[in-house]
């Protein structure tokens, strides 16, 4: 009788188990798995979205891409992203380290820097273009100090995207922040009282402690910085809508499948980004395992 007691516990927790797998595999089957084998599919057609009957192309729209700048050429302006990722990346850790000591208002600092990674893309965009419009915030605080002759931040194709990365950086620069901020305090607090006990200054301690212990993550988070400039949307799209210059990758594929009805070239593209994505993620992945490995 134990026995068979036993057993049926046995059974109803393999089946809670079985139950509770169940939903979110047959969820991630079709949001997720099935859409990424029709968007295949459809790569390799004339399809517009619209129309029931699509003819097979073969590699043509990806031969499209790869051969008209007006696709495959928007992705200088990741450029400029991955470059503001660096000295979003260096405030990240200077912020990181200062408040990973004893600080005034710590948390309080922490909640600021932390926050704007809370807001939505949505509202970032429109917090920004007003910011940066003629006559808008930036105009009025260099007015203070003097400055009246400003440019169109974000109508001049010199600095236009540049403006949008700025954006970017505040925006992102929390997340680096707190993943800095969880490294370094994962740190033994014993070894900077040895190293106070030492006489070294917060300069070494940083120089000799804090770096060599979150080298990987700095790494991991550059790698992570190409993906992320590669797939930019949301700023750039609420802000310019990638007219005068900021066109992104991804605002393209959005445009080609929903603007231009040519949903097949758009499923190429899409395929192209997350094969880039995948790649990049691959060397992280190898990269990061080789640095760990000769420790």
């Amino acid at each position: 009788m134990s026995m068979l007691k036993h057993l049926s516990q046995k059974n109803e927790k393999r089946l809670v188990i079985v139950a509770f797998t169940i939903v979110p595999l047959v969820l991630l089957l079709t949001f997720s798995y099935f859409p990424l084998v029709k968007m295949i599919q459809y790569s390799v057609t004339d399809w517009d979205g619209i129309s029931p009957v699509s003819n097979f192309v073969g590699l043509k729209n990806y031969e499209t891409i790869f051969t008209n700048p007006n696709y495959f050429g928007v992705f200088k302006n990741s450029l400029y992203y991955f470059a503001s990722s660096f000295p979003q990346l260096g405030l990240a850790l200077l912020f990181a380290t200062i408040l990973s000591f004893k600080v005034r208002f710590g948390n309080f600092w922490k909640g600021v820097l932390f926050f704007p990674y809370l807001l939505n893309g949505v509202a970032v965009g429109f917090i920004f273009l007003y910011f940066y419009k003629l006559g808008g915030s930036l105009d009025t605080l260099l007015g203070y100090i003097g400055i009246h002759h400003t440019p169109l931040w974000l109508g001049n194709q010199s600095i236009n995207n540049i403006s949008l990365s700025f954006t970017s950086l505040w925006r992102y620069m929390g997340f680096n922040f707190l993943i800095f901020l969880g490294a370094i305090q994962s740190v033994d607090p014993e070894i900077y009282e040895a190293a106070e006990m030492d006489g070294a200054n917060r300069w070494n301690q940083f120089r000799y402690i804090i770096v060599p212990a979150i080298k990987n993550i700095l790494f991991l988070n550059i790698i992570l910085s190409v993906s992320g400039a590669l797939s930019v949307f949301e700023v750039p799209y609420i802000m310019t809508g990638g007219a005068n210059g900021t066109m992104t990758f991804v605002i393209q594929t959005v445009d080609t499948a929903f603007q231009y009805n040519q949903v097949g070239l758009a499923s190429a593209m899409a395929v192209i980004l997350l094969a880039i994505v995948l790649i990049v993620s691959l060397a992280q992945y190898l990269l990061t395992q080789d640095r760990g490995a000769k420790k």
